[in-house]
């Protein structure tokens, strides 16, 4: 049996952790398992962090339902300590193959005797989540469920987008000041 673990903060799920998923998913054989970790399991409620590690959990969820894919999900809080990240990491998700296209936390896994599976992303920096949080930002105070849904589905999946709306989750991002710039 081989676990593949595709790590992340997950805030929120997008197009880019969805490849990473299916990119894991289509290295599964019979007995293998798929752990989706979702780090910074302490932060929630903060303009980096505006979800829950329970709410990126129902997220995930929402979008593996929607996709007929199988996860375990683990939630590991943060210890701000890059060289013994592994090593606690490991705790919640145990042995496997990471899937990233992250290279510091490749890099990581690697020295740790981690087997590292790096799928190539085009446009990867599309996908960084300050981006598709500051695009959800701009969202947040939108009425228009519709115009949500069409400017959102370049960055996030269908699902997950149905579940940010169906939860009111965008307009937490009203509130927070980033100081990031979303031009």
């Amino acid at each position: 049996m081989t676990r593949y673990i595709v790590l992340g903060r997950f805030q929120p799920f997008h197009m880019g952790h969805q490849y990473l998923v299916q990119s894991a998913f289509s290295n599964i054989g019979e007995g293998d398992q798929l752990i989706i970790a979702i780090g910074s399991k302490q932060a929630g409620w903060e303009p980096n962090n505006p979800w829950t590690a329970e709410e990126r959990e129902a997220m995930i969820l929402a979008w593996a339902q929607q996709s007929d894919i199988i996860v375990e999900i683990v939630a590991i809080e943060d210890i701000n300590d890059p060289p013994n990240w592994v090593a606690h990491a490991k705790s919640f998700h145990g042995e496997g193959v990471l899937v990233t296209t992250d290279e510091p936390t490749a890099q990581l896994y690697r020295n740790a005797g981690f087997e590292v599976l790096e799928p190539q992303m085009k446009n990867r920096e599309l996908f960084e989540g300050w981006r598709v949080r500051q695009t959800a930002k701009m969202l947040s105070t939108v009425y228009d469920d519709e115009a949500v849904r069409e400017v959102l589905k370049t960055s996030i999946p269908k699902p997950v987008i149905e579940w940010l709306i169906d939860n009111d989750a965008l307009f937490r991002l009203s509130t927070f000041e980033t100081g990031v710039h979303a031009g």
